[in-house]
C-alpha cells in the first residue's frame, strides 16, 4: 500500500521547489528584461539559492527527483503564466502538462519491487 503521507509530502515539497525556481527566475526576468530594480535580482537570486535546497528533502535520489522534477516544473509554469502573466493555456498545453503529470507519477510514485 502507498504510504499517502510521504506522496503529499514529496507533492508539497515537489510545488515549494517550483515556486522557488520560477518565482526566483521571474524576478531576475522582471530585473533584466523590464528594467526592475536590482534589488528584484537580487531577491530572484536569492529565491533560486532556496530552490536549489529544497529538493534535497525528497526521498529519492537525485536523478529520479529532478526527473520527475521536470514534468512538474512544466505544470507550473503553464500556471504562473496563467495567474500572473494573464496567458491563459490552450488544449494543447493543459494536454502537455496533463502528459507531464502522468510522467511524475510513473517516475516518483510507481511501485517497484524491493
Amino acid at each position: 500500500m502507498p504510504n499517502f503521507n510521504l506522496i503529499f509530502k514529496s507533492l508539497a515539497l515537489f510545488i515549494l521547489a517550483g515556486l522557488c525556481e520560477i518565482g526566483g527566475g521571474y524576478l531576475v526576468w522582471l530585473w533584466l528584461r523590464n528594467g526592475k530594480g536590482i534589488w528584484l535580482g537580487a531577491l530572484g537570486g536569492l529565491v533560486l539559492f532556496l530552490y536549489g535546497i529544497v529538493p534535497t528533502l525528497q526521498p529519492a535520489h537525485f536523478g529520479r527527483v529532478y526527473a520527475a522534477y521536470g514534468g512538474v516544473f512544466v505544470v507550473l509554469s503553464i500556471l504562473w503564466g496563467w495567474w500572473v502573466d494573464r496567458q491563459v493555456p490552450d488544449r494543447f498545453d493543459v494536454i502537455g502538462g496533463f502528459i507531464c503529470l502522468i510522467g511524475v507519477a510513473v517516475i516518483m510514485y510507481w511501485p517497484r519491487a524491493s
